[in-house]
């Protein structure tokens, strides 16, 4: 995973965040969804690169 990739999941985590965070304050189950709906995309990004990181491991590991 790159730095821009986790730099990308990271700010897309943190605006789901103030999405979730502003959609409590006001009561606005829609723009709390949407904010838990963006975290998770985030995760899921994350565990992708995690799973492509490991996979890499491996194929260097077998390479020495």
């Amino acid at each position: 995973m790159g730095v821009g990739d986790r730099m990308e999941n990271t700010a897309e985590d943190l605006g789901g965040k103030a999405k979730e965070a502003a959609g409590k304050m006001t009561d606005d189950e829609r723009l709390e969804a949407e904010g838990k709906a963006q975290q998770t995309k985030a995760d899921l990004k994350k565990a992708g690169e995690n799973v492509k990181e490991a996979a890499d491991d491996v194929k260097d590991a077998f390479k020495h």
